[in-house]
């Protein structure tokens, strides 16, 4: 067993911290699929910080939110720690979304103020889609 802090790298760009639940459990999990495309996503859009507003979500956060009346599926991606709602410093999330779809994330979705992003792994009829993709701005 190791001790992490919030300041453990998972790559160049990332620490857990970023991905931690905001309910302020200690648990965070992060699928290592996710940051990989993470750091191909900075790198497509010129080495811009992305900024992680939410990453791994408990079960019980993830009801809460769906409890307030919020946006967040049952079945939230981020509850896997394989989802990010991510925001790119001089991008519209409509543009963050296209680069996105360039490097290969899997669920990709536009609200108003940020885009989310994930490497779901969901089979239909035993065939990976390309990727899935919705918007839900205003």
């Amino acid at each position: 067993m190791y001790q992490v802090t919030k300041n453990f790298n998972l790559s160049d760009n990332f620490k857990i911290g970023e991905f931690a639940c905001h309910d302020s459990k200690k648990s965070v999990v992060v699928d290592r699929h996710l940051v990989k495309k993470l750091e191909e996503l900075r790198t497509a859009c010129g080495n811009k910080s992305i900024t992680i507003t939410s990453g791994y979500r408990s079960k019980e956060y993830n009801d809460a939110l769906i409890k307030k009346g919020l946006k967040a599926s049952p079945k939230s991606n981020h509850m896997l720690g394989c989802a990010a709602d991510i925001k790119i410093s001089g991008m519209k999330p409509e543009e963050v979304a296209k680069k996105a779809i360039e490097v290969g994330f899997r669920g990709i979705g536009v609200y108003d103020t940020f885009t989310h992003v994930d490497v779901r792994y969901e089979l239909v009829n035993g065939v990976q889609r390309a990727y899935d993709y919705w918007d839900m701005r205003k």
